[in-house]
């Protein structure tokens, strides 16, 4: 007589973060910061271009960069629990 054992897994603390949802936080994280980092650099840029104002360029740049990280997190965040695709 033999014993199976189905849908058994063996999880280690590091996957308890975010089980279930198919990305840990900490992925989302760096994916949000690398991003963003990317696409501020470009608005910094297209700012100075249009603007001529490194100081102006740089400000539009740090308000698009916080505002964009909390709707990229949250964006990311949301779409991990939606089970369409997966």
């Amino acid at each position: 007589m033999s014993t199976v054992i189905q849908n058994t897994e063996i999880v280690n603390k590091n996957q308890i973060e975010d089980i279930g949802s198919g990305e840990k936080i900490k992925r989302t994280l760096a994916k949000t910061i690398s991003w963003r980092a990317l696409g501020t650099l470009s608005t910094v840029v297209i700012s100075y271009i249009i603007t001529g104002t490194l100081a102006l360029a740089f400000s539009i740049g740090f308000i698009e960069l916080v505002s964009k990280l909390v709707l990229y997190y949250v964006h990311e965040r949301t779409w991990n629990k939606i089970t369409w695709g997966k």
